[in-house]
């Protein structure tokens, strides 16, 4: 899909230069590509503090319960 964007020339140029991208497509892909994955980034550190924990769940016990029932199994 053709897409004419108004670029800041001295932006792109600058882009250009620190992300090592040989063509202006390449860098804007590459930028884009790093704005999504920061904002995804973010939006998993802002779900932090929002999970309810159960406390009392024990893991090894669980593990264990899971190797007999596969031994069974077997």
């Amino acid at each position: 899909m053709a897409t004419n964007l108004a670029i800041d020339p001295e932006l792109l140029n600058h882009a250009l230069a620190v992300s090592g991208a040989k063509t202006k497509k390449e860098a804007v892909s590459m930028a884009l590509r790093e704005f999504i994955a920061r904002r995804e980034q973010a939006a998993i550190v802002n779900a932090f503090g929002t999970l309810d924990w159960n406390d009392s769940y024990d893991h090894r016990a669980d593990r264990r319960a899971r190797d007999v029932t596969l031994r069974l199994v077997e």
